[in-house]
C-alpha cells in the first residue's frame, strides 16, 4: 500500500491543491492513507483536511517545532493500523503531479535496494521574482543515483524504520542528513527524469531570500558537524565556501585596509570578479548574471547561518526555526 504525509502551517489554498493532488493519483498508484500534520495553523487547515477524509495530526506547539518532527509524527501515525510499504512525503505548499507516484512506485518495485526516489520539483511561479526563479534552477539536479533528496519524495517505509526516521533536532537539511544514514546502511537514493511536484515559494523580497540562505548555512554547518568526517564529508565543501566568501575574505580585506593601506579596500573587487566568473560559466546572458549575483550574495547569509549554529552549539542554546515565509 502507498500512503502519503503532507506537513504544513497556514498554507491555505496551497494545502487544498496538495491534498487534492494526492487524492487524484491514478488507480495503479492510488494513495490509501493520507496524513496531514499541522503545526499550529489558524486558517482552518485542520478542518479543511478533515473534510476531505484526511487523517490529521496536530502537533503540540509547546514543544520545539521542526519539519523533521512533523514528518516523524506522520510516520508514527502510519505505523498505527494498516501499515504502508511506501510513503510519499510532501510539503503542504506543493502539488504532486498526476503521474508522479505511479512512476516512482514502479521504480521502487523494480529496484529493491533504492530507499528513496525523487523527481523534478518546479516552482509554480518562477516569473514572479528573481528569487522564485533561482529556486526553480536550484531544484534542477542531475538525474540518476543521488546523495540526497529534498522534502518531496517517495520512500520505502522499511528503510525509514531501519534508520529511525528524521532527526527532529535539525531545523533544516533534515532529508540530506537522513540520506547520509540511509546510504550508510547500504540503501540508495535515486532521482528520476520525471515531473514530481509544483512548489509555491511565494518569495518576492530580498529579505526572504536572505533568510532562506541563512537557514541553508545553518543546515550546512549542522550537517557537517554530524557527518563531516571522512569518508562522508557531508556539507564540508559548502561550509568552507560560505566561510571563505562570507567571513574570511571580507574580514581579511578590512584588516589589510586598517593595517596596510585604505587602498586595500579595492580587493573587494574580487566579488564582482566572482560574479563574472560564475556568469560566464553559466553561459552568460541576463539570467546567468542574476543567478551569479544571487549565489555570491547568498554566501554572506550562509556564513551567518554557519556562525549561528556554532555559537548556539557552544552556548548550549537550541536553534529556533528560520522561516522565510
Amino acid at each position: 500500500m502507498i500512503a502519503a504525509i503532507a506537513i504544513g502551517r497556514n498554507e491555505g489554498a496551497r494545502l487544498v491543491r496538495c491534498l487534492d493532488s494526492l487524492q487524484g493519483q491514478g488507480n495503479q498508484a492510488r494513495v490509501g492513507r493520507i496524513v496531514y500534520v499541522d503545526s499550529g495553523s489558524t486558517d482552518g487547515s485542520v478542518e479543511m483536511a478533515r473534510s476531505r477524509g484526511v487523517e490529521v495530526v496536530e502537533l503540540d506547539m509547546t514543544k520545539p517545532f521542526t519539519a523533521a518532527r512533523s514528518r516523524n509524527a506522520g510516520l508514527d501515525r502510519l505505523r498505527q493500523g494498516e501499515r504502508p510499504e511506501f510513503v510519499q512525503l510532501v510539503d503542504g505548499d506543493c502539488e504532486v503531479r498526476p503521474d508522479w507516484i505511479g512512476k516512482a512506485f514502479a521504480f521502487l518495485q523494480d529496484n529493491p535496494k533504492v530507499a528513496v526516489v525523487c523527481g523534478r520539483r518546479r516552482e509554480r511561479f518562477p516569473e514572479a521574482s528573481i528569487y522564485n526563479a533561482q529556486c526553480d534552477r536550484e531544484w534542477d539536479t542531475p538525474v540518476g543515483e543521488a546523495r540526497s533528496c529534498g522534502g518531496d519524495a517517495l520512500m520505502r517505509m522499511a528503510a525509514l524504520d531501519e534508520v529511525g526516521g528524521y532527526d527532529p533536532r535539525l531545523i533544516a537539511g533534515e532529508e540530506p542528513e537522513m540520506c547520509v544514514r540511509l546510504r550508510g546502511k547500504g540503501w540508495k537514493i535515486w532521482r528520476l527524469d520525471a515531473e514530481m511536484t509544483l512548489h509555491d515559494a511565494a518569495m518576492t523580497r530580498f529579505g526572504q531570500f536572505w533568510k532562506r540562505a541563512r537557514r541553508a548555512g545553518h543546515a550546512y554547518a549542522e550537517g557537517a558537524h554530524l557527518h563531516g568526517a571522512p569518508p562522508e564529508r557531508h556539507n564540508v565543501a559548502q561550509v568552507k565556501r560560505a566561510v571563505l566568501w562570507g567571513i574570511v575574505l571580507p574580514v581579511a580585506i578590512v584588516l589589510l585596509a586598517l593595517i596596510v593601506s585604505p587602498w586595500c579596500l579595492l580587493l573587494f573587487a574580487v566579488y564582482p570578479a566572482q560574479i563574472a566568473r560564475l556568469a560566464r560559466r553559466a553561459g552568460g546572458g541576463g539570467e546567468a548574471w542574476r543567478e551569479a549575483a544571487l549565489l555570491t550574495a547568498a554566501k554572506f547569509a550562509e556564513a551567518l547561518g554557519v556562525a549561528e549554529f556554532h555559537l548556539r552549539r557552544l552556548t548550549g542554546k537550541r536553534a529556533g526555526l528560520i522561516e522565510y515565509k
